[in-house]
């Protein structure tokens, strides 16, 4: 079964979400910080009259900061995958909408620690030549599993 994905940069890698729970990819704005909000909580937005939470997705996933990011973007999520809240997260920049097959996922190995596959449905490979070494790995992202955990805590 093909699916579609969310292909986006972060910290100079590659990730993806499932663009079934992508509402819509808006340019960075500024972004009001709430106190005593944990690390990856940026704050909140006015996006159209409606309050929307910012997550800062590097800061949960900890990834580190990048050079060069200034064609940052926000894509809010919908409310069905956020358990009726709006929210969005920041990505350094929105690559594509793109189809992927099973046959082209790979599953994390066993000998990572379950804090890091929790949170990874798979790794996309992307043939962009000849031969292995030109392959594009995706780091697909349980962006489902990511908002139940942050709202658990």
């Amino acid at each position: 079964m093909v699916t579609d994905v969310v292909e986006f940069q972060i910290g100079g890698g590659y990730y993806a979400i499932d663009v079934r729970i992508a509402r819509e990819i808006v340019e960075m704005m500024s972004i009001t910080p709430i106190p005593r909000a944990p690390s990856y909580i940026s704050g909140v937005i006015n996006l159209r009259g409606e309050v929307t939470n910012i997550i800062n997705i590097r800061e949960f996933i900890g990834i580190p900061d990048a050079e060069g990011e200034n064609a940052r973007k926000i894509i809010v999520l919908m409310p069905e995958a956020t358990g009726g809240s709006s929210v969005g997260i920041i990505v350094d920049d929105v690559k594509s909408v793109m189809q992927i097959s099973p046959d082209c996922v790979e599953e994390l190995g066993d000998g990572l620690s379950s804090d890091i596959t929790c949170y990874v449905k798979g790794i996309i490979k992307i043939p962009e030549g000849d031969g292995e070494e030109s392959t594009r790995l995706i780091i697909w992202i349980d962006m489902e599993k990511v908002i139940t955990d942050i709202l658990n805590n």
